[in-house]
């Protein structure tokens, strides 16, 4: 079903814009519902009929639903939000009852809130740009000058200090969420709100983003997780990789099969990226590597993530950069920059997934990794998205249908965490039989692979390769069994092995990727270079 990202998929029909929303029956009131807040620009029809339908399908009160009249560009001046945006906001807020406020003599404070989320719906501007002059602007203690000097900022992250009633806007706001391991509700912080936006290229992308959250929460996200890291030891970019290696070590601990690449490089252009629920890398400028291919699909529900500093510098063009690609490529959920952020200012990818597979939503987990506000982070997906709620309930029966090897998986492996690995061994071996389970046998190998036994991963790839029926996902094995064999520095076998697939697997797509590592293990000997022809000096050169 997969388009090329000119024209990608389409899950649902294009609805005809409306000049107003339209009351509906709406779902039960939950918790979660009861304190959202959903902001749209009610000068575009197509915010309007993505307001509509992410309200009606959350079950969020028509009166939680707030319409503003405010620029569609995707920047916005500092004046602009000021008086489209955050003085609009602030007033429904006060007058709709959620806030009570407390004028004091630094300024108005808000003392209690029933709103804790606010869904941004396309048509909101997406960023803030630079100003001078600010009246009250002042720079907070202890920032560095390089972060002190920018005044510009995401509108997300300026939105989530709304209630603080801040003039300072040069440098960042300490983030009291930071590293929070309570859900939202139940912390007291009436000034602070949870804001991401439902954003994307197409507004079909969003229609997409919305059904896909709502239906994969019914049974949970299943899948493999990849993790590219860059193999980086110390430094001021080791922070990244750190974020990452404990991504993988928590994920392989609680059950998520977990493909790890710790080589400098992303994962090259034709790598079988499939049945990918997690995605978390980074860094390169635009989605290179495994992106570049524009029939790839991430798992249903996938959440992804792309360091770089301007991820999300536009979110309009389909292949800019990394936020909008991921989004076109299948994720419902991703985190980006809109303007430098400097990497120690970015999410912490650790906190965010940890707290993500702990069955929080996608909005408590990018706040929870998030240090600071009044920043450059966006946060695009619906704020109340649980993708791993369901495997929270200890009582919950097994999935059915393609779930059901990916959750026997979690299991076996959490034998091996928690009882020992000759049990956790023996139970995947036995499910991955049962099942056929290529997925299976796979996170076995990278199981293994993870104790350094070599020859115990790579009897468990062969079997995973045995077990899947697309040559894609076979090559794939392969691979993995390759980079173990060239880090062991036995290039020989690794070698052997690559031409032993290549032969086998002609036709794949992957095979490219075997054929450049054949490459670079056996370069082809460089052409003889041709005899010079002597020349004859002329008879008038002259002498020198």
């Amino acid at each position: 079903c997969a388009q090329s990202l000119d024209q990608p998929v389409t899950v649902l029909p294009q609805p005809t814009p409306t000049a107003e929303i339209v009351p509906q029956n709406t779902p039960p009131l939950d918790r979660d519902a009861a304190a959202t807040v959903v902001v749209y620009n009610e000068t575009d029809p197509v915010s309007i009929d993505l307001a509509s339908q992410y309200g009606l399908k959350r079950g969020i009160p028509i009166d939680h639903w707030i319409g503003v009249t405010c620029p569609a560009n995707e920047t916005i001046s500092r004046t602009e939000y000021d008086r489209a945006i955050a003085e609009p906001l602030r007033k429904a807020f006060i007058d709709r009852g959620w806030w009570r406020v407390m004028p004091e003599r630094d300024g108005i404070h808000v003392i209690s809130s029933t709103i804790r989320y606010v869904a941004l719906i396309r048509g909101i501007p997406l960023k803030i740009s630079g100003t001078s002059g600010y009246s009250g602007d002042q720079v907070g203690p202890n920032q560095p000058p390089q972060v002190a000097s920018h005044n510009e900022a995401a509108v997300d992250s300026e939105l989530a200090s709304l209630g603080f009633y801040s003039r300072q806007i040069s440098g960042t706001l300490r983030n009291p969420y930071y590293r929070s391991f309570s859900p939202a509700l139940d912390v007291s912080l009436p000034e602070m709100l949870l804001v991401c936006r439902l954003d994307a290229a197409y507004p079909r992308t969003v229609h997409f983003m919305i059904e896909q959250s709502l239906e994969v929460e019914k049974n949970g996200l299943w899948g493999a997780a990849y993790v590219d890291a860059r193999g980086i030891q110390d430094g001021l970019l080791a922070e990244g990789d750190q974020w990452l290696r404990a991504v993988r070590t928590d994920l392989t601990r609680h059950g998520i099969p977990c493909i790890f690449d710790d080589r400098p490089e992303l994962f090259p252009e034709g790598y079988p990226l499939r049945n990918a629920a997690l995605y978390f890398g980074w860094y390169a400028e635009q989605a290179e590597g495994a992106f570049k291919n524009e029939r790839l699909r991430l798992a249903p529900g996938a959440v992804a993530v792309h360091i770089h500093s301007y991820s999300a510098d536009s979110l309009r063009p389909p292949l800019r950069n990394w936020c909008a690609p991921l989004l076109e490529h299948g994720a419902v959920a991703t985190l980006g920059n809109v303007y430098e952020p400097y990497l120690s200012l970015t999410p912490n990818l650790a906190v965010f997934e940890e707290r993500l597979r702990n069955g929080f939503t996608f909005a408590e987990a990018a706040y929870a990794a998030q240090p600071v506000l009044s920043w450059m982070t966006t946060c695009i997906g619906d704020p109340l998205y649980r993708p791993f709620q369901r495997q929270q309930d200890a009582t919950a029966p097994l999935p059915e249908g393609p779930a059901l090897p990916w959750a026997a998986y979690r299991v076996g492996a959490r034998i091996w965490k928690e009882k020992s690995r000759s049990e956790g061994e023996a139970a995947l071996v036995k499910f991955g039989k049962a099942f056929r389970s290529g997925p299976i046998f796979e996170g076995l190998g990278w199981m293994e692979a993870g104790v350094n036994d070599t020859e115990s991963a790579i009897r468990a790839w062969a079997a995973a390769s045995q077990c899947y029926n697309n040559e894609e996902d076979q090559v794939r094995c392969v691979l993995h069994a390759v980079a173990l064999r060239e880090a062991a520095g036995d290039k020989a076998a690794a070698l052997t092995l690559v031409r032993q697939q290549i032969r086998a697997h002609p036709n794949a797509t992957a095979t490219a990727v075997l054929r450049a590592i054949e490459t670079r293990l056996a370069p082809p000997p460089a052409p003889a270079s041709s005899p010079a022809t002597p020349t004859t000096p002329s008879r008038n050169a002259k002498r020198r």
